[in-house]
């Protein structure tokens, strides 16, 4: 664990939330992230560090089992557009469909930061972290929107985060991952269980 150190000036650091609550061609849910970890060790480099493991209740509540997460951290000089679509195979491989928003699956790789880049845009990414809950369930962007807008308000997210990046400051809020997990309800944050 520990966030990886960067070594030169054109790779960003890149978080990963990972998540399962289905089993896969890998076993459990708990097997199948610790899989797709070692999945985008290979897609991605050797430099890659990943949190521990987290129960936690599936999101929004009654929505499927409960999860197994994670979060991996790497530097990369890609685009992040070529992130995004690298883990998208991962998941293809690991037999994700994608039927139902929020609904049960056997992976969920969540690209959740690349470096301090606001995509598509300041004024974008705002609007779709502010977009009401009612909303988000049945809305979903037609482009990448970094960082995640949802980070700050899932501390199923943000707890594995805080193993691999706690100092990464984001760059729309000005608050570390450190500050946005201290911000959550403690309730919130007692649900999510080391394994």
């Amino acid at each position: 664990m520990g966030q990886p150190s960067l070594t030169s000036s054109h790779e960003s650091l890149v978080l990963v939330a990972l998540g399962s609550n289905a089993a896969s061609e890998h076993g459990d849910a708990r097997a199948t992230v610790a899989a797709a970890a070692a999945a985008l060790g290979d897609a991605f480099g050797p430099r890659l560090v990943c949190s521990r493991f987290f129960a936690t209740p599936a999101f929004p509540a009654g929505s499927g089992p409960d999860f197994v997460n994670a979060a991996c951290a790497f530097l990369s000089d890609l685009p992040a557009a070529e992130i995004l679509a690298r883990l998208h195979a991962i998941e293809r491989d690991f037999g994700r469909e994608r039927r139902v928003r929020w609904g049960q699956r056997s992976l969920d790789l969540d690209l959740i930061a690349v470096g301090d880049q606001v995509l598509p845009d300041a004024v974008t990414q705002a609007r779709w972290r502010n977009l009401p809950l009612e909303q988000q369930k049945v809305t979903a962007p037609d482009q990448l929107i970094l960082p995640h807008p949802r980070l700050q308000d899932r501390s199923f997210v943000l707890v594995p985060l805080a193993d691999v990046a706690d100092g990464w400051r984001h760059p729309g809020l000005d608050r570390t991952i450190s500050q946005m997990l201290a911000a959550r309800p403690v309730s919130e944050k007692a649900a999510v269980n080391p394994l």
